[in-house]
């Protein structure tokens, strides 16, 4: 179901497009998931709206088979949330291209709830026929 919602998302995306949208879509807006477990907190002071972001697929992942590492310049700070990752492992496995970027940071007591990310899918023009 989510990955279907994912297609129609790109879909609808490509007609935009068509009609001189933005080279890019959102797809997803989700907060990390185990960023106390990782560097975040450490970087957190370095951290901006807007930085780049990498997403990287983790299939190999003991406890989730549709792991989606987010990575920022290298550090890990954690993880697509488990319930919200499938769309977007299932389009990294087929090789669409995903990037990421940091929508929002916060001061908030739930670590959880502090780091704010955008998923982008890149649309591509195609020649006219």
């Amino acid at each position: 179901m989510a990955a279907s919602r994912l297609l129609c998302l790109i879909a609808c995306a490509l007609i935009l497009h068509a009609a001189n949208a933005a080279n890019y879509l959102r797809v997803q807006r989700v907060t990390l998931a185990g960023v106390s477990y990782h560097e975040a907190r450490r970087v957190w002071p370095q951290l901006a709206e807007g930085d780049a972001l990498q997403l990287v697929r983790e299939a190999d992942n003991p406890h989730d088979p549709q792991a989606v590492r987010v990575d920022w310049q290298g550090t890990t700070l954690g993880y697509l949330p488990r319930e919200q990752s499938g769309p977007i492992a299932a389009a990294l496995d087929r090789g669409t291209q995903l990037s990421a970027r940091i929508a929002a940071l916060r001061d908030h007591p739930n670590p959880r709830e502090r780091i704010l990310i955008d998923v982008f899918a890149e649309l591509t023009q195609s020649a006219p026929k």
